[in-house]
């Protein structure tokens, strides 16, 4: 099964959780406060070979992963 992000709309919280393809878009308790109103998130990814960027999505910069990193010179 595959790992998708959630996102609650009531108190703004990101979870994860494994559900099938067919219940990807249908909306899940939140981890949080227990609120039905949730949607799916747009997962972000990142790759590299060789050190050069080759695929991003989201916010970050080319030297990393999205977290903090002397290249982009911040958290994301």
């Amino acid at each position: 099964m595959p790992l998708y992000e959630y996102v609650c709309q009531d108190c703004g919280e990101h979870f994860d959780a494994l559900r099938s393809f067919k219940e990807a878009d249908q909306p899940i308790r939140c981890k949080s406060c227990f609120s039905d109103r949730t949607t799916r998130a747009i997962s972000v990814f990142y790759a590299s070979s060789d050190g050069r960027a080759i695929a991003t999505s989201g916010s970050g910069c080319s030297g990393c992963g999205g977290g903090s990193c002397s290249s982009c010179g911040g958290h994301h």
